[in-house]
């Protein structure tokens, strides 16, 4: 079964009005030691982010610059360096994720927007409910290989393939027999997109070869031996 962020996020959170100080929110992180807050209105929706890069800009922006040059980004950078409050400093619109987000999802988003965390909000009211960090992703590659190897064999049964299945430190290896050659691939692929599975090893059989062009028609196809490795 597929994780969650449900399954890996942080319940506690260090989160800032739209109304905080510039001061207040460099002491909120420096004392909680984190790289970014969310900005929140009264009803604990989250209108923003402000993560220690936001926060540089003031120090960056001191240097004088060509004012009838500049364009719409540089601008918009330059306002928010000289915000003073944390509506003004923020980034927005945010982006977020619910607790029933899939966790490879998440982290695409993460990667994708170059953020360090992911705001989780009740996806009825759209409160905040919790945080996703980067360390948090990394919880879904220290899943036990007792967990690894039943979510494989839950794959390998859709697939109603013959196979064994081993697991070693997020390796997951593959032997046993398929009906058809066709049918590697879309295992491996599947298998791979298990939480925690850092590489597949496959070393199967298959009773009939359909990727193989007959020689004559109405000619059998045979069985072959297959070797693939499969990276996530």
């Amino acid at each position: 079964m597929a994780m969650t962020v449900r399954d890996v996020m942080n319940r506690f959170v260090v989160a800032v009005e739209t109304s905080a100080s510039f001061t207040d929110v460099v002491t909120a992180m420096c004392r909680f030691r984190v790289e970014a807050v969310p900005v929140v209105d009264a009803d604990r929706r989250v209108v923003g982010m402000v993560c220690d890069d936001d926060l540089l800009l003031r120090e960056i922006d001191r240097r004088p610059g060509d004012l009838l040059f500049e364009g719409p980004a540089r601008r918009r950078e330059r306002r928010r360096a000289g915000g003073r409050t944390a509506g003004e400093i923020m980034t927005s619109p945010p982006i977020t994720v619910t607790e029933d987000t899939d966790l490879r999802r998440a982290a695409c988003l993460m990667h994708r927007n170059r953020v360090k965390q992911l705001p989780v909000v009740d996806g009825g009211t759209g409160r905040i409910v919790g945080v996703l960090r980067k360390a948090d992703l990394l919880r879904a590659f220290c899943r036990s290989p007792e967990d690894i190897r039943d979510d494989v064999q839950a794959v390998v049964l859709r697939h109603a393939a013959h196979v064994d299945v081993r697991v070693e430190d997020g390796v997951v290896v593959l032997s046993g027999t398929v009906e058809r050659r066709s049918g590697i691939a879309p295992l491996l692929e599947e298998v791979g997109k298990v939480d925690g599975v850092v590489d597949v090893t496959c070393d199967v059989t298959f009773l009939i070869d359909d990727l193989d062009r007959p020689a004559s028609p109405g000619r059998r196809r045979g069985e072959g031996r297959a070797s693939w490795t499969w990276r996530p």
